[in-house]
């Protein structure tokens, strides 16, 4: 009987061991998944590593093996048993149109078995237009790389996009976001049951939910905070963001004394806690990381009372950072502020949050008509 290796993080970095642990996950998945694939994408493999973030190599290299899975099943482009089995010939054998085919046709509805279940799965125009951009990414390396002798992504159909429209976006509203805190504080619209588990958490809910509103913070930037990522003294904490960004966020002092309530009155002790999890910020009942999913879950929760619906109709935590955004500019801000707070790759995506703070200025001025004829005092 084998015993099972304990991973310890020997970390010089400045991230602390658990972003560091995390993103090791991330990587070794990945590492799976290209031990599955062909050999020959060897070269594009170390490309990857060095001009993607870690998560973004996993989803490109997901992405590619169910394009690979796609040639074995469902097409006669090779004759592999197995996606490892795929030689460079038979990508040679590919054309554009089989990429359309695969994105415009398979992709966009397709059938996963199980023993007792036929799952249907789709795929939006979003979906498909990662997947195609994965599979660009990897055709354009190998014809750079002299694989392959010509660069078919030319001949690869447009996804057309839905230009995401201001009144889309779900958020909540600054009266709905008072609901949801005063529901937290109070266990206000919580049933019964429900109100066992709130009398246990209510402290740590209320310190997330307004950490998510004040900061537009990612749910992993949330799951991945420490004790020691707040400086109580200084008024900051730190936050690990995407690309491995390290940024000092300024606390102010509503958020600053709910975190710290919470550590007081309602965080179990470093007694009751293993040496792992002593220094994770929000735990769950069983005194472990609260997960991502979790956190997902009390936030529908919440949110679905201040919105008045039910639970499973609730929003998710990225609707929350959606609200941050909106509330910020409508309360003044600019916009170069807020993306800077929110960590927009493009000033554009803060400027659809934007778009209601322009309805405000409309109204102002349509309210102030000024008659001809009469003089300003």
């Amino acid at each position: 009987m084998t015993t099972k290796r304990i991973l310890k993080v020997h970390n010089k970095s400045s991230k602390p061991d658990n972003v560091v642990s995390k993103e090791n996950q991330v990587v070794n998945r990945s590492m799976e998944i290209e031990n599955e694939l062909p050999e020959f994408l060897i070269d594009f493999f170390i490309y990857l590593r060095n001009a993607v973030s870690a998560t973004s190599r996993l989803a490109y290299l997901m992405d590619i093996k169910f394009f690979m899975k796609y040639l074995v099943e469902h097409t006669k482009l090779t004759d592999a048993s197995e996606i490892n089995e795929i030689t460079v010939d038979d990508f040679k054998k590919i054309k554009a149109r089989d990429v359309n085919r695969f994105l415009g046709d398979f992709c966009a509805r397709y059938f996963i078995e199980s023993e007792s279940t036929t799952y249907v799965m789709e795929n939006h125009n979003r979906s498909l237009s990662r997947k195609k951009s994965s599979l660009s990414v990897m055709f354009k390396f190998l014809f750079r790389d002299e694989v392959l002798p010509i660069n078919i992504t030319d001949g690869f159909n447009p996804i057309k996009l839905p230009k995401p429209q201001p009144d889309a976006i779900k958020k909540l509203d600054v009266d709905e976001v008072k609901i949801m805190l005063e529901a937290v504080s109070t266990g206000s619209g919580l049933t019964e049951k429900e109100q066992v588990y709130w009398n246990k958490t209510k402290l740590r809910d209320k310190a997330i939910l307004m950490l998510f509103t004040t900061y537009g913070l990612r749910l992993k930037e949330l799951q991945q905070l420490n004790i020691d990522s707040f400086n109580f003294n200084r008024n900051e904490f730190m936050i690990y963001r995407k690309r491995g960004k390290e940024v000092l966020m300024p606390l102010n002092n509503t958020v600053k004394n709910a975190v710290i309530e919470y550590i007081n009155n309602e965080r179990p002790k470093d007694s009751q806690l293993e040496d792992s999890i002593k220094n994770a910020l929000f735990l769950s009942l069983q005194n472990t990381r609260l997960t991502e999913k979790a956190i997902r879950k009390l936030v529908k929760k919440y949110t679905s009372i201040a919105l008045g619906t039910t639970r499973s109709n609730g929003y998710s935590p990225h609707k929350l950072r959606a609200t941050a955004a909106s509330s910020l500019i409508e309360y003044g801000f600019s916009i170069y502020d807020v993306q800077n707070l929110l960590d927009h790759d493009n000033v554009t995506t803060t400027q659809l949050y934007a778009a209601h703070k322009k309805n405000v200025k409309k109204d102002i001025v349509d309210n102030y008509e000024l008659e001809e004829g009469k003089k300003s005092d």
